[in-house]
């Protein structure tokens, strides 16, 4: 096991029937409060980064991690916010969730996207539809996606499946 792995098992708090019964909660929480916690997440998430210029977290826990990794790096970090957080002008994508859909946004001015090579990270991968959102988003927006990297995959959703072609890094799979 790696040491981001052990590290992010060993961390993790586990909370049974949240959001609803039946569901096993992964709260990285307390990885990302614990300074060691932290910088193995940060240093794992970092190697993935694969000659990317700006680095895209996704609303929340991505805002930290990516602004983290994009430290490291020497790197900028955008926040690909949910829907209605960011004045217009905006890109935003539209997706579809499991009870709903959402809306992801960057903003349209300010920020020129146009060939610069960004890599994605998320705190969770489920089944890939916020991922593959952001992806699409920033594509469309005129960057190069090189990846994307997460803390916490989550076995049996086919999140990748949902990502395709996109390379995905994943520290640890549960």
């Amino acid at each position: 096991m790696s040491d981001a792995a052990a590290v992010i098992a060993e961390l993790t708090r586990n909370v049974a029937d949240f959001p609803q019964p039946g569901i096993q909660f992964k709260d990285l929480t307390p990885v990302l409060a614990d300074a060691r916690g932290l910088a193995v997440v940060t240093d794992a998430l970092a190697e993935a980064a694969d000659g990317a210029d700006l680095i895209a977290g996704i609303d929340a826990r991505g805002f930290l991690l990516g602004a983290a990794v994009a430290l490291k790096l020497g790197t900028g970090v955008l926040a690909v916010r949910k829907g209605g957080k960011l004045p217009p002008p905006v890109h935003a994508e539209r997706y579809d969730l499991e009870y709903g859909s959402a809306t992801l946004e960057i903003p349209a001015d300010g920020i020129d996207m146009t060939g610069r090579r960004v890599l994605v990270i998320d705190d969770v991968l489920a089944t890939g539809g916020t991922l593959a959102a952001a992806a699409r988003l920033l594509e469309r927006s005129g960057a190069h996606v090189t990846g994307a990297a997460v803390v916490l995959e989550l076995s049996g959703l086919d999140g990748r499946c949902a990502v395709q072609p996109l390379r995905v890094t994943s520290l640890t799979t549960v």
